[in-house]
């Protein structure tokens, strides 16, 4: 035989159909394990590689799983939320596992992202990561629907969202947060980070917070919350704006770590200790948290198994199953800044 094998070659070896040596190579459970195994032995003898590219095209199935990155304000050039980086490691190895490669786009919240993956050829589903404002982002989610593309998302899960989304349990993760600090000692506690719809996933820490407040019979004083995005800067200017209100605080809940470590910052330079004056908790426990000084008590949320299900749940919906939302465990993992 000269040139490349072909399956008619491995057909006429194995003594069966062409059709059959397809259905085998593709897995199919119409073909008896003894003739599978003939089969594969016959494509061994003949070193036969099958074109994942043309069987692909096919079957119209890329192989490929899209991660749609979005921008998030840093203090570098990076725009990336630490957050989101180790998500990022376990996506690709959750993909890896389960056969597909994955193509990693950085998307700008003002470009048509949503547009330009329909219909596409580009992935065979998409998983999407940060959304800022989110009642901006819901319409093109809905677009997402409405064109039948196949996505799971990251973020808050509450009725009625559209898609599939995926999440940590935050109202839990904020209750658990006030109510460490409460057992701290603390009574007035101060939230830091956005508390409207617009930030679901701050808005639940918030409804956390409050909750645990009530518990323990305590009231929530609008004075003590002061909002931010996840950005250090803009956790030192939300510390500034509640210090310079002049209420009294003796602990600080912010809503995610960056937020909690501009904070701490802007205590320090105004003369307080942390844990001595303000006891402090964050929220995601990013790698930084663990080496500021104090180590900061933050709100673990899993992402090695947030990225194993976002990839299973877009599977899911990729081979026509049934695919649903899911939250995630919190847990509190108390360090230094918190520990009176």
């Amino acid at each position: 035989m000269k040139g490349k094998a072909t399956s008619f070659d491995i057909a006429h070896l194995a003594g069966v159909s062409q059709s059959t040596v397809s259905r085998a190579l593709r897995g199919s459970p119409l073909v008896s394990e003894e003739t599978r195994r003939r089969i594969q032995s016959a494509a061994d003898t003949l070193n036969y590689k099958v074109d994942k590219n043309a069987s692909n095209l096919r079957r119209q199935h890329t192989g490929t799983l899209a991660l749609l990155l979005f921008e998030d304000p840093t203090a570098d050039d990076s725009h990336i939320n630490p957050f989101f980086l180790s998500m990022l490691g376990s996506i690709t190895r959750a993909s890896a596992q389960q056969g597909y490669d994955l193509l990693i786009s950085f998307q700008q919240f003002s470009r048509d992202w949503h547009a330009d993956f329909a219909g596409c050829q580009k992935a065979d589903g998409l998983i999407l990561l940060g959304y800022g404002d989110y009642q901006s982002h819901r319409d093109k989610l809905e677009k997402l629907v409405a064109q039948g593309t196949r996505f799971v998302r990251w973020g808050a899960v509450l009725p009625g969202q559209p898609g599939v989304s995926i999440g940590c349990d935050n109202h839990e993760g904020g209750r658990l947060a006030t109510r460490h600090l409460i057992e701290q000692g603390c009574r007035r506690i101060a939230f830091l980070g956005d508390a409207t719809p617009h930030y679901p996933e701050f808005h639940e820490r918030y409804r956390g917070y409050a909750t645990a407040l009530r518990e323990a019979g305590l009231a929530v004083d609008e004075t003590l919350q002061a909002d931010a995005e996840t950005t250090e800067r803009a956790g030192y200017e939300a510390a500034e704006l509640l210090l310079e209100r002049g209420v009294a605080f003796d602990a600080v809940f912010a809503a995610s770590d960056l937020i909690a470590i501009g904070a701490l910052r802007a205590l320090a330079e105004r003369g307080f200790s942390v844990p001595g004056d303000v006891a402090l908790v964050g929220f995601d426990d990013i790698p930084m948290a663990s080496f500021v000084n104090p180590a900061l008590t933050t709100v673990r949320q899993d992402t090695g198994k947030a990225g194993e299900v976002l990839v299973d749940q877009l599977l899911r919906l990729i081979r026509g199953e049934d695919a649903g939302s899911a939250m995630l465990p919190a847990q509190l993992k108390v360090r230094r800044s918190s520990q009176r």
